[in-house]
């Protein structure tokens, strides 16, 4: 945790070794994780612009690869007795200008808060070549059994998330 870059060094790093996974930086306000994505002719509509559902996975992966990185594998979390899962109980977002094909996008994940069940994040999305805003959301997400009851998060777990809390980016 002590070697972590400044948002602008991981910046210029998450183009090269961490294209897939993206990786953690320090901001002034605590701990984000930045991944890019490339806009690919599939995340296109007939307009041309990115689709708007496509965000929703970008989101995604974002959050699913901060876990991962953070030492939290949705496998793992399957293996556990009982078997564990994460789910999206309520997303915000605002859809702010359109991406196109070839747009190079950043997308940035902040979780501020977990406790109990519950794991709070802020995301959004921007154009890597002008920072322009893109898409933002909040999300509340919860721990739950595989009948979808809530369920506090193991304290192992809560011990290797806990170091990566961000405050707010919207």
């Amino acid at each position: 945790m002590n070697n972590l870059l400044s948002r602008e060094d991981a910046l210029d790093k998450v183009g090269s070794q961490a294209a897939l996974m993206g990786m953690f930086c320090k901001t002034e306000t605590g701990v984000s994780h930045v991944m890019q994505v490339v806009m690919q002719y599939e995340d296109t509509d007939f307009s041309g612009f990115v689709y708007h559902a496509n965000y929703l996975k970008f989101a995604e992966r974002g959050r699913s690869n901060f876990l991962r990185l953070a030492g939290v594998e949705h496998s793992a979390l399957l293996e556990m007795e009982p078997p564990l899962a994460f789910v999206v109980g309520r997303m915000e977002m605002d859809f702010v200008a359109p991406a196109r094909i070839d747009d190079c996008l950043l997308v940035e994940t902040v979780f501020t808060q977990f406790r109990g069940a519950r794991l709070v994040a802020e995301q959004s999305i921007t154009r890597v070549a002008d920072t322009q805003p893109i898409w933002q959301a909040h999300i509340l997400a919860a721990c739950v059994d595989l009948q979808g009851r809530a369920k506090r998060m193991p304290k192992a777990m809560l011990a290797d998330l806990t170091p990566y809390l961000g405050a707010p980016l919207l």
